[in-house]
């Protein structure tokens, strides 16, 4: 039987939720996969980092850390002797850093990469496959678009020599969420609080509204999916604060919706992308996807259309995005 020694670099909602996940599933790892796995590392923003190469507990982890003879992230991955690092910092959409640079430091030592992180996905995707292909890990990244839901695998495994021509989807739970309130009856205030009350929402919903992270979620697909490098500050980008609870009522009554909707098309040898609200008929199967759900419609020269829904995620679902890639990673 395998063993796996692994570090966790960011200790938030999915770290810890990949720590029960990983806890729960133990058992299924070693009779369905012949893996096993021991935790030598975590590091956190506000609780310090524990390093232990006989294992850690996580049934009775402590949330305190404080390792002070770690002197920071860099040198967390330098001591943490991990085959494999999970790396779940806080997403730069600008630069991708420090995630980018955090993920480059874990290759070189010879681990694979799991990220739930866009930036490093976007920022220097070429870069780290050429380095993992090099030191002959891997670099997986299932839960930055649509968290645990099977799209790089997909065109990875199930579906190799396919061409994405285009994609189309709400893929912003923030946005849909918020859309879904005002149709309630919220005003644009009240729906985002409720999202920051529920927790889906930050202090600061920039990011969600005025499209960022949906822009960055297009520019992770175009980058991987089609083959074309694509920053989000390419991305064609307009959010939702323009959206009214009127213009959400006169639309339900002839029967459409607004959704934020995330798009790109391949153009030769460049690419359309953009983020914008839509309204969308009745018709179509976006209609139907409300709160925080979301989906995403590909069009392919091979299968036509192929849609993926995702009903009410969370860190749970973003977690298991992470198991699913640490198992392909290490069964190569």
């Amino acid at each position: 039987m395998a063993h796996y020694k692994l570090a966790f670099l960011g200790f938030g909602n999915v770290g810890r939720a990949l720590a029960e996940l990983l806890i729960r599933k133990e058992k299924d790892l070693k009779e369905k996969h012949d893996i096993s796995f021991s935790v030598t590392g975590i590091a956190t923003g506000r609780h310090g980092a524990v390093i232990n190469q006989n294992g850690i507990d996580l049934e009775s982890l402590s949330t305190d850390f404080g390792d002070n003879a770690i002197k920071d992230s860099f040198d967390f991955i330098q001591k943490c002797g991990a085959d494999l690092l999970f790396e779940n910092t806080s997403v730069n959409h600008k630069t991708g850093q420090p995630a980018l640079d955090h993920a480059k430091k874990a290759l070189d030592l010879g681990m694979h990469v799991c990220t739930a992180n866009k930036g490093p996905v976007v920022h220097g995707y070429k870069d780290l496959l050429d380095l993992a292909e090099a030191k002959g890990v891997r670099f997986y990244h299932e839960s930055t678009v649509m968290d645990g839901a099977p799209i790089f695998s997909l065109f990875r495994e199930s579906i190799p020599a396919s061409n994405l021509l285009s994609f189309k989807g709400v893929l912003n739970s923030t946005t849909n969420l918020i859309l879904s309130r005002l149709e309630q009856g919220d005003s644009f205030d009240e729906a985002v609080k409720h999202c920051q009350d529920v927790g889906i929402a930050e202090t600061d919903p920039s990011g969600d509204v005025d499209g960022w992270d949906a822009a960055i979620k297009v520019s992770a697909l175009v980058t991987v999916l089609m083959g074309i490098p694509l920053k989000p500050q390419d991305v064609n980008r307009e959010g939702i604060r323009n959206i009214t609870p009127e213009m959400v009522a006169d639309a339900l009554k002839d029967g459409k919706r607004y959704k934020l909707i995330c798009s790109a098309e391949r153009d030769g040898d460049k690419v359309i992308a953009k983020v914008s609200p839509e309204l969308i008929p009745s018709t179509s199967p976006i209609f139907s996807v409300e709160g925080t759900s979301s989906i995403v419609e590909f069009r392919t020269d091979v299968l036509g259309d192929l849609s993926i829904v995702e009903k009410d995620p969370g860190p749970h679902t973003t977690a298991y995005g992470l198991l699913a890639d640490f198992v392909n990673a290490v069964k190569g």
